[in-house]
């Protein structure tokens, strides 16, 4: 066993321990990834994800590489009935949404985890091994060991991390370590999901992504990025699993759309989709992140953005534990913030699963009438808020994602406040809170930044207040419209023991 106690160990290469590691990385924790297999898995998996993901990947100093691999979902999502008459569409938004860039954006997984991994390479205190399997997983007072085989050279050995992070998928070993049940939510439907690479220009696909509500057989299209479309197409009573997947029988599918001399297959296999929670993301110091933690169905797109959010809420609250500014407890707020979180995205995404999976002709036919067919409902899916945890207040803005906008000096927001707490308000009001307080800001780091630029002191007067509190991940900690009531937010920052009278 190496005399290296880790501070973080995560289980799991994917888009969610790699974009976890990245975020530990800047903070400087020393950090160590396991993965069992060699490389990058290189099929397509997840191809959306949206505006506060890319806001993620900008706070781990990746977002102009991410752009470079993706392409911005500027039409929405088209709910299209077997008529071809849109029903609902999704919409999308301009290139500068609320989060400083578009709120949609298409992608090849293969892409963005190397992309995510190349990350890495900036931080010599973050050391990733793959073709390494934990085999076994010992939770202590002090730290977790685990029993680690080096699949290529066959010998086993230990390491010890202050915690760890089960990434590590729909199967989890750390979830089973854990002894957390899914907690089933009521969805289980296998799809056909088809990827193809176009040889040539097909005008007639659409460019954007649609929901084909056909109760002969649902489907969805997507235009992904470059060449690369996908179909997933419900499966019916009756289909032949074997056979479903043969060239001739998907080709048969889709020949409304394209024709094997337009496209090559890249990929065609069966998923059941799932809408599933775990109850228990952590116990000591082992927690879950990602498919260890839920899983849910793509009519969304949401899938891996709950993963890349998890890594997000997590990492501050690590850092800060790890580092001694905040009491192991605060690790406690991840699960009581993110689950509901999560719950109210799977949910959503099954209410439009049911509309897209209508299979009884009478039942489409009144959901056809219900959205008066050819005359679109354009909605935005409402942003759920976070469960209990660190922050307060009744306000709707309260536990949401602060928006992102552009300073008068040409910088985003958030490059404004780096990895920080920040409080934005009237100067004045800024510097009327206790002393306490102040203590408290300067222990934690905040960042103190008076609201002069037009598009802060709008949003300030919209919400009718005076001043907002920041976590590091951007979320809304609560709104102020005195300095008492920063006062009362302020105590929601993790506590040093310097600060406990």
């Amino acid at each position: 066993m190496s005399d290296t106690i880790h501070d973080v160990a995560i289980i799991g290469y994917g888009p969610a321990g790699a974009t976890l590691a990245n975020l530990l990385g800047q903070y400087g924790l020393s950090v160590l990834v396991l993965e069992r297999e060699a490389g990058i898995y290189p099929l397509p998996r997840a191809v959306h994800f949206d505006g506060e993901v890319m806001r993620v990947f900008e706070t781990a100093g990746l977002r102009d590489e991410v752009e470079a691999i993706s392409r911005p979902g500027l039409k929405g999502m088209h709910f299209n009935n077997a008529a071809g008459e849109t029903l609902l569409i999704r919409a999308g938004t301009s290139a500068h949404g609320p989060h400083g860039c578009a709120n949609n954006h298409y992608f090849h997984q293969p892409e963005l985890e190397a992309v995510l991994r190349d990350g890495l390479c900036r931080y010599p205190q973050v050391q990733v091994r793959t073709r390494h399997e934990v085999t076994a997983i010992e939770d202590g007072a002090d730290a977790v060991t685990l029993q680690v085989k080096d699949l290529q050279a066959g010998h086993e050995y230990q390491v010890q991390a202050r915690y760890v992070v089960g990434c590590d998928g729909a199967r989890s070993l750390v979830r089973k370590v854990l002894g957390s049940p899914m907690k089933d939510l009521g969805l289980h439907q296998p799809w056909l999901v088809f990827d193809v690479r176009l040889k040539t220009e097909v005008p007639s696909l659409p460019d954007h992504t649609v929901q084909h509500c056909d109760p002969a057989r649902p489907m969805t299209f997507c235009n992904v990025t470059g060449n690369r479309r996908r179909w997933e197409i419900m499966l019916m009573p009756g289909d032949d699993l074997e056979q479903l997947v043969q060239p001739a029988t998907l080709w048969q599918l889709v020949r409304q759309w394209i024709t094997p001399e337009q496209a090559d297959i890249e990929r065609a296999v069966i998923y059941t989709f799932h809408s599933v929670i775990a109850e228990g993301w952590r116990k000591g110091r082992l927690l879950l992140a990602g498919d260890a933690a839920h899983q849910t169905p793509p009519f969304l797109g949401q899938g891996m953005c709950a993963a890349i959010r998890d890594a997000s809420n997590l990492t501050w609250k690590l850092e800060a534990v790890l580092r001694g500014r905040a009491d192991p407890t605060l690790l406690d707020s991840y699960e009581s913030e993110r689950s509901p979180h999560v719950h109210a995205f799977i949910e959503l995404a099954v209410k439009l699963g049911d509309i897209i999976q209508t299979t009884d002709p009478q039942a489409a036919r009144e959901r056809d009438a219900r959205f008066k067919a050819g005359q679109p409902e354009i909605f935005q899916f409402p942003a759920p808020r976070l469960g209990p945890g660190i922050w307060q207040g009744e306000q709707a803005s309260v536990a949401q994602v602060f928006p992102q906008p552009r300073l008068a000096d040409g910088r985003l927001l958030d490059a404004a406040l780096g990895l920080n707490f920040a409080v934005i308000g009237d100067a004045a009001l800024l510097d009327s809170v206790s002393d306490d307080t102040l203590e408290r800001w300067q222990a934690q780091g905040v960042v103190k930044l008076p609201a002069r630029d037009p598009e802060l002191q709008a949003w300030l007067q919209q919400q009718g207040v005076h001043a907002v509190m920041l976590r590091p991940d951007r979320y809304i900690m609560g709104v102020a419209q005195s300095g008492s009531d920063l006062d009362s937010i302020s105590a929601l920052l993790p506590a040093v023991a310097a600060l406990v009278h």
